[in-house]
């Protein structure tokens, strides 16, 4: 047997090489997890790392959260005068060869709108959405909701898609609070020219239209929630909060119904707001298109029901922008060519408004 002596010394020596080997591997791995932090805090905002779908797959709860708070975001998109353009999206539009890719499309071959896209931030209502974002997009936000089954199809006037269009109302005005401007575009609006030279310099406020009377300053104008400028100010500030909160006052109308009741308010008049319409001669849509293709900046899918009749259209429309960028110079002058849409989105579709089973997300 080993002397008591050199038994005692042989447990240190253990004892010590395993508390070194333990130091070892924890700095090993603390220098690891540092180093890998630092590698992925250069990349730009993904919000989660886009570049590797495969390693966070759309059911992963790393994939489908936020890394950056929403202020992170807009600074990294912004303009520099803290302009940026703002599109929602939730699962119904998100799949691939749908409404999001052509929308994404329309600014890659638009007339200057491709570097719009580095200003393009799209806000996912659901994970599914978010997912797909971080895959086809360089700039997402994911705006998180209490609400159950925020990610199915939103049809129509019915209480999920009310809910979701008062939740992005309430959204835009924290974005205006953060001190940003904004263009927000619905994701079924064709952007083929920059739209930023046809804006109104002294407007607070401006709105595309459904049905545009002539005049900018005409309350008469039918506005369209779905395209709109507005600047950071306390004047567009609270008018969104009051916007918002008239949703009390009128109770089951969604948010386009509702500017349309206050747009001639005396609380208006009252914070000094100035408010525009949008000429739908560069800013059309299916309920009035633009038809000099030599003008249009934007053209919306609108009086439009159902996603089929939505994509046949906007595919459409993309088409014919595609044709009109062939013709040779005289020719475009000429506007020999025009819009072949609506097509499956007719006017006659109106007649559905009230009947949500047969409708899906405006």
């Amino acid at each position: 047997m080993l002397p008591e002596a050199k038994v005692i010394h042989l447990r240190r020596a253990v004892a010590a090489s395993l508390f070194f080997a333990t130091v070892s591997l924890s700095c090993l791995v603390l220098f690891r997890d540092v180093n890998s932090h630092r590698f992925f805090s250069t990349f730009p905002s993904s919000y989660t790392f886009s570049g590797l779908p495969s390693i966070f797959p759309s059911d992963d709860p790393v994939a489908t959260s936020n890394e950056y708070p929403l202020e992170k975001v807009l600074n990294e998109a912004a303009m520099k005068d803290r302009t940026v353009i703002l599109t929602t999206l939730n699962e119904a539009w998100a799949a691939p060869d749908s409404v999001i890719d052509l929308f994404l499309d329309s600014f890659r071959i638009g007339d200057r709108t491709r570097t719009l896209l580095n200003h393009l931030i799209i806000i996912a209502l659901d994970q599914k959405a978010f997912a797909r974002c971080q895959i086809i997009h360089t700039h997402c936000f994911f705006l998180v909701s209490e609400e159950p089954y925020i990610n199915e199809e939103a049809y129509f006037m019915t209480p999920r898609y009310l809910m979701m269009m008062w939740r992005r109302i309430d959204f835009l005005r924290s974005v205006l609070e953060l001190g940003y401007n904004f263009v927000f575009t619905d994701a079924d609006i064709m952007w083929f020219r920059n739209p930023f030279p046809q804006f109104h310099l002294d407007a607070d406020f401006q709105i595309a239209c459904d049905h545009f009377t002539g005049s900018f300053d005409d309350v008469q104008n039918r506005p369209n929630g779905g395209f709109n400028f507005v600047k950071s100010n306390n004047r567009s500030i609270e008018f969104y909060k009051f916007w918002y909160s008239s949703r009390e006052t009128y109770p089951g109308y969604h948010d386009q119904d509702v500017l349309n009741f206050i747009k001639v308010h005396p609380f208006i008049t009252a914070i000094g707001l100035k408010m525009k319409f949008l000429d739908t001669t560069n800013f059309g849509g299916l309920c009035e298109p633009s038809m000099d293709l030599n003008q249009v900046c934007t053209m919306h899918a609108n009086c439009c029901f159902g996603m089929d009749s939505k994509l046949h259209d906007l595919r459409i429309m993309l088409q014919d922008w595609k044709h009109y960028l062939s013709l040779p110079p005289s020719l475009k002058k000429l506007s020999v060519v025009s819009w072949r849409v609506p097509q499956k989105c007719s006017l006659d579709s109106l007649k559905y408004f009230d009947s949500p089973e047969k409708s899906v997300q405006e």
